[in-house]
């Protein structure tokens, strides 16, 4: 009788006698509320940042005084941010540019551009949103197209998961669209 119970108990706790793996699932993102801080350094521009990021030169050894990064410590990201005076170089920049965006061309499934042109402030660029696996999926430049010019990259320290980075990437990329069009040269 108590082997049979056991038998009746332990065939009625599987799916037609197969068990079935979990599914793998995705922790849940708890997005903080938009706000904005307002940036003004020593270098040669300004620019609203999201309020759960913080601005931070940058520390490498062959970095110039105006690179900073604008860091995201909850969501293990980074916009790298790197300034450079033109001194009539513009081509060698922008194309530039376009060649680091162009690398992650063999993980991407699209490279979307996208011009900026605030005539008001004088701030022109082009930003390269990246979809896909991409190590990157945010890039752009902003420029005076005479004497200023700034390059930024987006990156995550994790595995490039479009999937499970989508929530984030999508909550960033609006951060970093504000970025843009607040940016602003002194």
């Amino acid at each position: 009788m108590v082997l049979l119970s056991i038998i009746i108990v332990l065939y009625s706790c599987s799916n037609d006698g197969a068990l079935m793996p979990k599914r793998r699932g995705y922790f849940r993102i708890d997005l903080p509320e938009k706000n904005y801080t307002f940036y003004k350094g020593d270098c040669p521009f300004t620019f609203e940042h999201p309020g759960y990021s913080v601005v931070l030169k940058d520390r490498d050894t062959n970095s110039e005084p105006c690179w900073l990064n604008l860091v995201f410590p909850k969501f293990h990201g980074n916009l790298y941010l790197t300034y450079k005076a033109l001194e009539g170089i513009l081509p060698l920049f922008t194309e530039e540019c376009r060649k680091f965006a162009v690398t992650h061309e063999i993980k991407a499934s699209s490279i979307n551009e996208q011009g900026v042109s605030n005539d008001s402030a004088h701030v022109y660029g082009l930003i390269y949103d990246i979809e896909g696996d991409a190590a990157s999926n945010l890039e752009f430049y902003l420029t005076d197209s005479v004497h200023h010019f700034i390059r930024g990259a987006l990156y995550f320290y994790a595995v490039p998961n479009k999937d499970s980075l989508a929530p984030v990437l999508g909550f960033i990329k609006q951060d970093i669209y504000h970025l843009i069009k607040t940016f602003r040269w002194e």
